[in-house]
């Protein structure tokens, strides 16, 4: 077999493959006398077709299954020897097959050449304070108060501001009605639409109101964003939140605290918890625009793309969870998808440091730590450790797992020899 590897540029190569005549003419003869055996054609029984015949009537069918069984032994066999390890499936074209002739086809693939990735001492770090300020807790308290509030009937009078009403509502957008009942609003929600409090201000039980609402042009929701948008509100109840006294018997209320001083004590210390995690998330992300400001070369464009349709998974993801169609969201995922490249690239760049700081290094993942990793997830995801592993080798995830942590490692080990500054 030939092959011979051309540079496009520093991570983009071109491998052209001849494979030999006598290689390609004994694939063609096995297919053939597998056609052979499963063939009806008339004239003849099942399986006395003359192979001639065979090869005549399934030609494009048998030269198809030769590129589709000899290409990718071949793209495989020429990388391993090279030395060269593809990032993602390679592009095949110039596909060129026939009896009689050899194969011929190029491959384009991207690769991540090996390269010096700096001293490590030289990456300084600055660690943020943590201290959680009394502002803080009083805030984290009111929230739960917020969240424990309870609503009362309002009667002899209309809506008025902070009121939770319920309503029969249609809205008209297109010349498309669009009708929902018994929807509750609160006044004052920013999911609200402009202007759409106002409109409601003092209407009384059994009022029906219509009305127009102008959406700005900049209105994060693309679809209704410049359009006039015609509403009818009925209202059918009206509350008024009734808050809780912030003491001792508030506190029982929430659980195990006998006093709200130790309610407090415990918020503050969930919000300590939190800081400090939000503070090695920083450093984290410090450490890793500055490795990936040290990879000498243009990221791979593949690479880019699969951890921009990583992100948009994990978003589409997190708006399901909060029973959002994500196709019924009005976001632009064109635009969406272009705001993430310049995030996706550093991200990709920072993790090929990490990849060649752990081949460098010799930092290794053992089959005992990937049985942890893949425990851990188990129990976060309530299954067993045995149906973790069995999902993962289906989807070939068991090689992530491994990249995962040996990437961690070289995350530790980096930050062991960093500069770090700040409050701890």
């Amino acid at each position: 077999m030939k092959t011979e590897i051309v540079d496009v540029n520093e991570t983009r190569k071109n491998l052209r493959v001849e494979i030999p005549q006598d290689v390609v003419d004994a694939e063609i003869d096995r297919i053939t006398r597998d056609y052979s055996r499963k063939a009806r054609v008339p004239g003849f029984r099942p399986g006395k077709a003359p192979s001639r015949v065979i090869k005549q009537r399934y030609k494009d069918q048998i030269l198809h299954d030769v590129v589709h069984d000899l290409i990718p032994r071949a793209v495989d066999d020429a990388l391993r020897e090279r030395g060269v390890e593809a990032v993602d499936t390679p592009d095949i074209r110039d596909v060129t097959v026939d009896e009689g002739q050899p194969l011929t086809f190029t491959a384009s693939f991207d690769t991540v050449p090996s390269f010096d990735p700096g001293d490590y001492t030289t990456v300084a770090l600055t660690r943020t304070a943590s201290k959680v300020e009394e502002e803080a807790v009083d805030l984290a308290m009111q929230r739960l108060r917020d969240r424990a509030a309870r609503f009362e009937p309002v009667e002899g009078r209309g809506v008025d501001h902070g009121d939770t009403i319920t309503v029969d509502l249609q809205r008209l957008a297109g010349g498309k009605p669009d009708t929902h009942d018994n929807v509750s609003v609160e006044l004052g929600a920013k999911a609200n639409p402009p202007g759409f409090d106002e409109q409601l201000l003092g209407l009384e039980v059994g009022a029906t109101k219509s009305f127009d609402i102008h959406y700005p042009a900049d209105h994060p929701i693309g679809e209704l964003a410049g359009t006039d948008v015609s509403y009818t509100v009925t209202v059918k109840g009206i509350k008024r939140r009734i808050l809780p006294e912030l003491d001792d018997e508030f506190a029982k209320d929430l659980g195990e605290f006998e006093t709200l001083d130790a309610l407090r004590a415990r918020v503050r210390e969930d919000l300590e918890h939190e800081a400090r995690h939000a503070a090695e998330r920083d450093v984290r992300a410090q450490l890793m625009k500055q490795l990936a400001a040290r990879v000498p070369f243009e990221v791979p464009p593949s690479l880019i793309d699969r951890e921009i349709d990583r992100r948009l998974e994990e978003f589409a993801h997190r708006l399901i969870e909060q029973n959002i169609d994500p196709r019924q969201a009005g976001i632009d995922w064109n635009a969406f998808r272009e705001s993430q490249r310049e995030v996706a690239r550093e991200a990709v760049a920072g993790a090929i440091v990490l990849d060649e700081v752990a081949r460098r290094e010799q930092l290794d993942v053992t089959n005992e730590e990937i049985d942890q990793e893949i425990g851990r997830h188990a129990e976060r995801t309530g299954r067993t450790p045995a149906a973790v592993r069995a999902r993962l080798v289906s989807e070939g995830g068991l090689s992530r797992v491994s990249a995962g942590l040996r990437r961690e490692k070289s995350i530790d080990f980096l930050m062991a020899r960093a500069t770090l500054s700040g409050e701890a």
